[in-house]
């Protein structure tokens, strides 16, 4: 049994961070220190003025843990890290997990691409967000394909000029086809370097060009092509038009404010200031926010969201001061690798920005407390019901897996995420079946459970184990859970003559789910979904496997000689016609090689 007075003696006068436990090892709550000693003993000390969310917290407390750190700000790093992982109950908790797109510049290759990126990485690319808007995000890509023809497929330029013939992009004039060598480094560089100073927001001098273009088009009686033109002048337009400026500066930054009710409730509205142009706006909706402070929420806000978001604006602007704002700044300027400032302006332009921040995060808290009561409902309480309704602990992490094939023809399996009664899209995982020839759906299910319960890669185990089927794969995942020494509760999750979810498996009797429940609707989701990300997979590699050269057909004929003959003779047609000393001129070739290939496309 957990001795608190002997462990509170042991707590080191160093900074760290602290996990609180429950009587079941769930993490309820993890905090930073500068002295651990100090702070651990304010949780325990009769006198201390505790708020009644850290009082209720308290009492559920069964033992403590902590990691020390070299300094304070490294405990903070830690704190924001260990929250995002564990998401613990009485911590104030960011409930949206979501990302924003960017335009992405790979300026580090020969010859760059444009693509749509769902993240930042330090890949030494230049790019351009985050938007909150991904169809505009596409719709700009598109737009600048017209206007500076970049490329947006995989080829590895220059080493693969010319393997292959220009694809659609091409022909219908969106790029200058540099893997056909169509086009000087040169004069690729000066398109990319306008499509940079376009995302930039210098959008007149395109459409002055344009303009002109168009006049000269129309003048010679072009008049289609002048109407593409004049198209392209109007989608400038139309995507400048949803950009609104912010005249005080051109620095990116983001302007924060708060709304909060007296039902433990509140939002946050962010709007996304870059290069002095408003690109968006987000909402977060916060809970666990009653009996704290406005620093302490915003403080927790700050850290948790600008832990995982790729990029940092120079500028915050709050409407008040937050804890612990001078080690939250260095924090983020250490990440951003520049200096980023915490603003509360009184007055200016800044201050009419965070009243129009506040204003839209009252309206939205007014509008979607019943929003929020429903998919409070539909989530978390879907997942209590699950646990009651089948008589386990928790059904707070479900996985479910599945098993997808044609006729045992590239047999694949997905598994799907669900924490809290929501899909967790990042900790979903896919698996090629290695040691299952044929449609042997039990075997297959047999390796892939295995391989996920022993790779150490995996952290956390589930709650409840949802299989795609009924009683015959439960016995196949409960002999693998016993021969691996896991308890883990196996559902099945049955479905009707019409391929529709009707109720589950568990402990050898069927289980019908109440009409209209909450319960009965995630688990049709969760099924469902592991059942896409099967076939999603499996269409993936089938599409793979289709691309398939003729070389692939010629016995001895491996990868490296494919690659060499394709980039000594560019084209099937000439290998074909090639004589066999033509053959051995390829490198790598040798006679008995050239001998096979001639063969090959000789044959009677």
């Amino acid at each position: 049994m957990f001795n608190f007075e002997e462990e509170l003696k042991k707590l080191p006068h160093t900074p760290g961070v602290y996990l609180m436990h429950n009587k079941t090892d769930e993490i309820i709550y993890v905090g930073k220190a500068i002295d651990l000693y100090n702070r651990v003993h304010q949780y325990f000390q009769s006198g201390y003025k505790r708020s009644p969310k850290i009082e209720k917290m308290v009492s559920h407390i069964a033992w403590f843990e902590y990691i020390i750190c070299e300094s304070e700000i490294e405990a903070l790093v830690l704190e924001c890290n260990l929250i995002k992982e564990h998401r613990p109950h009485y911590n104030t908790m960011l409930t949206d997990d979501k990302s924003y797109p960017y335009i992405k510049i790979t300026v580090n290759e020969d010859f760059p691409r444009i693509l749509f990126s769902h993240q930042m990485h330090r890949d030494h690319a230049r790019y351009f967000g985050p938007y909150t808007n991904a169809g505009a995000v596409k719709d700009t890509i598109d737009l600048l394909k017209k206007l500076y023809h970049l490329r947006s497929c995989n080829k590895k330029l220059p080493q693969e000029t010319g393997l292959d013939r220009p694809c659609l992009y091409y022909h219908i004039g969106q790029c200058k086809a540099p893997c056909q060598g169509y086009i000087s480094k040169e004069d690729y560089s000066r398109q990319v370097e306008q499509a940079i100073h376009f995302l930039t927001g210098h959008h007149q001098q395109t459409v002055k060009e344009l303009a002109e273009k168009m006049k000269q088009l129309a003048a010679d009686m072009e008049f289609e092509q002048a109407a593409e033109v004049r198209d392209l002048i109007e989608s400038i337009k139309h995507i400048a038009s949803k950009q609104r400026v912010d005249n005080t500066t051109t620095d990116d930054r983001d302007v924060i404010a708060m709304a909060t009710n007296n039902m433990n409730e509140g939002v946050i509205s962010v709007f996304f200031i870059r290069n002095g142009k408003m690109i968006g706006r987000e909402h977060f909706h916060m809970t666990g926010v009653q009996s704290e402070s406005y620093g302490d929420i915003m403080a927790a806000f700050l850290k948790q969201y600008y832990a995982s978001t790729p990029f940092l604006p120079k500028e915050i602007i709050l409407e008040h001061e937050v804890n612990e704002q001078e080690l939250i700044e260095q924090y983020l300027s250490e990440r951003r690798g520049n200096l980023v400032h915490i603003l509360t302006p009184q007055k200016g332009d800044k201050a009419k920005l965070l009243k129009l921040a506040r204003d839209n995060a009252f309206l939205v808290l007014t509008q979607d407390t019943e929003k929020l009561k429903r998919e409070q409902a539909r989530t978390e309480g879907a997942a209590k019901e699950l646990a009651e309704l089948i008589g386990v602990p928790s059904a707070k992490r479900l996985e479910a897996f599945d098993i997808s094939h044609i006729s045992g023809y590239h047999s694949v399996a997905s598994m799907v995420v669900f924490e809290n009664g929501k899909a967790r899209p990042n900790e979903y995982r896919k698996f090629k079946l290695r040691t299952i020839d044929g449609p042997d759906d039990y075997a297959s299910m047999r390796e892939v459970l295995t391989r996920r319960f022993t790779d150490e890669r995996f952290k956390v185990y589930p709650d409840i184990l949802m299989m795609d089927g009924g009683k015959g794969q439960v016995n196949i995942a409960l002999e693998v859970l016993d021969e691996l020494h896991l308890n883990i509760p196996v559902c099945g999750m049955v479905k009707d003559d019409y391929h529709r979810t009707r109720g589950l498996y568990y402990n050898n009797k069927k289980v019908e789910f109440p009409k209209n429940t909450q319960a009965f609707d995630m688990v049709t989701r969760l099924q469902d979904e592991a059942h896409r990300f099967a076939i999603e997979y499996h269409r993936s590699l089938r599409s793979k496997s289709q691309v398939h050269s003729i070389l692939e057909d010629i016995p001895g004929i491996g990868p490296a000689r494919r690659k060499d003959l394709m980039g000594y003779f560019k084209d099937i047609s000439r290998i074909r016609e090639a004589s066999i000393e033509e053959l051995m001129q390829a490198p790598s070739m040798n006679r008995n090689a050239a001998e096979a290939v001639y063969g090959f496309f000789h044959r009677e």
